[in-house]
C-alpha cells in the first residue's frame, strides 16, 4: 500500500488491490507517478452530485497511449482516512461542484 498526499497535506491510501484494478485498463499502464502528482499538484477538484464523499481529482496528462488527456483520481474522503477509488484517463471533468482551481 502507498500513503500518498494532496495539495492540502491529506494522506490519502493506495492499496494494492486498487492499483491492479486501475493499471488493468492497458491506456493506465506506466502511469502510476502520474496518480501521485495529480493528487499533489491537481489542475482542478471537482465533487461530483452524485456522492459529496468523493472528490474529483484532475490534471492534463501529456503523451499517454491515448495521446494527451486529464487524469482523474477519484478519491473516497471519510473522517480520519482518505482512499483511492480509482483512476483514468478522460477528455474532460465530470459536472458537478468546483472545489478547487489552479484557475483561481
Amino acid at each position: 500500500m502507498r500513503q500518498l498526499v494532496d495539495h492540502e497535506g491529506l494522506t490519502v491510501r493506495l492499496t494494492d488491490e486498487r492499483l491492479a484494478h486501475i493499471l488493468e485498463h492497458p491506456e493506465m499502464a506506466g502511469l502510476e507517478d502520474s496518480i501521485a502528482e495529480t493528487l499533489a499538484r491537481p489542475q482542478r477538484i471537482v465533487q461530483p452530485a452524485s456522492d459529496d464523499t468523493v472528490r474529483l481529482y484532475y490534471r492534463l496528462c501529456r503523451g499517454t497511449r491515448v495521446g494527451d488527456k486529464l487524469i482523474c483520481v477519484a478519491v473516497k474522503v471519510r473522517p480520519g482516512y482518505a482512499f483511492v477509488l480509482t483512476a483514468y484517463l478522460t477528455d474532460k471533468p465530470k459536472k458537478g461542484t468546483l472545489l478547487w482551481s489552479a484557475d483561481t
